[in-house]
Order: structure tokens, then sequence, then C-alpha cells
């Protein structure tokens, strides 16, 4: 195609029972403050500018299993985030209401679960 239209990724959204409840998590683990805020839908925005994070309602929302087994609900994403002290990091990401995942593939990341089961790593 030689018009190839231009492409600009702007957020990653993740669904969850309540964005307002989620949304406060992830504004408190990351310091963004948010962009948009309706009672479904928060967006929060990196101070330096750069692609949102989002959160919507999702009535029918299922928390995902990681690492997912045969039947469990797998995840369809994570997030990668990147700390200066992981076992600090850890600590305050667990003080917010994450947990730690049982399953952690290697040792210079470590996997957590927000509090409705969207895995992200912190790494340094």
């Amino acid at each position: 195609m030689e018009d190839r239209p231009r492409f600009s990724l702007t957020s990653t959204v993740l669904d969850a029972p309540s964005a307002q409840e989620l949304a406060v998590f992830y504004e408190r683990l990351l310091d963004w403050p948010r962009r948009e805020d309706e009672p479904d839908w928060v967006v929060l925005a990196p101070p330096d500018g750069g692609a949102t994070l989002a959160f919507q309602d999702e009535p029918a929302y299922v928390r995902p299993v990681w690492p997912a087994g045969p039947g469990d609900p797998p995840m369809m994403l994570h997030l990668d985030i990147k700390v200066d002290d992981l076992d600090v990091a850890s600590a305050y990401a667990v003080s917010l209401g994450a947990t730690v995942a049982g399953y952690q593939p290697q040792d210079d990341v470590r996997v957590h679960l927000d509090p409705v089961g969207h895995p992200f790593c912190l790494y340094l």
C-alpha cells in the first residue's frame, strides 16, 4: 500500500468491575493524574506525555488467571513497569492492593496482580 495511513497508539484500556476503583490503584501506583474522570471511564496520563492508561466499567468482567491453565480465563495483556528498586516497588504495590503472583518466571522481574487480577510486571 503506497499511501499508508498514520497510526498512533494513544491509550491502553483495562476493563474492570469498577473503572473508578481500579483507576485509584494505578493512580497511586504510577502517580499519574486523571485526564478524564467519568463514573464508568477514567483516563490517567503520564506527566511527561505519551500514551495514557484508561479504565472502563465492564459488568461482565471475569478475573483472568495467571498463568492460565486449561479452561481458565487467560490474561489478554499485561503492563511492564520499570522501577528503580524492585523490592521497594513490589512492597509499595502490595501496600496499595496488588498481590505478588505465585509463579515468577524471571529473577529480575516481579509479576504482580492488580486488585482485579490484571497481571503487571515490575522490572529494573
